[in-house]
């Protein structure tokens, strides 16, 4: 399977069976991540963590991440001892929190995926270096054709590049665990774009580290007796 289909797979279930006797974690994701998470799931053996994703072309319509997420939150609330959302404020504003403050959840740290792959440090050094930077992952590299070209509508109206990118200035790819031409196909759209190409190998960045304190805290609260989730 290639890395493209597990991500659109992984993104219509739930991987992993953590829920059964309700004492597991269930991270709640945007399935741009699904790949990355299960990868890390695996490698560390996380047996009590369930990954359940919600559609990645959500970005398309950020005004809808909230109302989403906290579906997801409330139809798992009776499954799961603790639940972490795998979600930067993805251009909702500030409301994604307003929701997981009323819900009692927790989410990884900062403003998008780009942000916590980089690690904020990072990211910020990018930023300021040349704020009009293209930040490319291994999952929109992989789907850049329809997530950029045919969801812009760029396939249709070409014309519409300098409209949408005319203040870029850069492509900073950010690679995860990336397939061997990566590289090149990530050099090839920042040609297309007529944008200068910077590779920046990141592995998981602070998506890691988050999942490893929401694991290490789920772990200690399996051998609590279950409380009520705050209302």
């Amino acid at each position: 399977m290639t890395a493209a289909a597990s991500q659109d797979s992984a993104s219509a279930r739930t991987a992993g069976g953590a829920g059964a006797n309700g004492q597991g974690l269930l991270v709640i994701a945007c399935g741009a991540l699904a790949h990355e998470i299960i990868a890390l799931r695996r490698a560390n053996g996380w047996n009590h963590l369930d990954v359940r994703c919600l559609p990645a072309d959500l970005h398309n319509r950020p005004a809808q991440i909230p109302a989403a997420v906290r579906s997801a939150i409330r139809a798992a609330r009776d499954q799961y001892r603790s639940i972490f959302v795998a979600y930067g404020d993805c251009g909702t504003g500030g409301l994604l929190d307003d929701v997981l403050r009323e819900e009692g959840v927790e989410r990884i740290p900062g403003a998008h995926c780009y942000e916590f792959f980089a690690t904020a440090p990072v990211f910020a050094d990018l930023a300021e270096a040349e704020p009009g930077t293209f930040y490319l992952t291994d999952f929109l590299l992989c789907h850049f054709e329809r997530l950029v070209i045919r969801g812009l509508g760029l396939d249709r109206h070409p014309e519409l590049f300098p409209t949408y990118f005319g203040n870029y200035r850069k492509l900073v790819y950010l690679a995860q665990s990336p397939l061997p031409e990566a590289e090149g196909r990530a050099r090839s759209i920042a040609l297309r774009m007529g944008l200068a190409f910077e590779y920046r190998a990141t592995a998981y960045g602070s998506l890691e580290t988050s999942l490893r304190g929401a694991v290490g805290q789920a772990s200690a609260q399996r051998g609590e007796a279950a409380l009520p989730w705050p209302r």
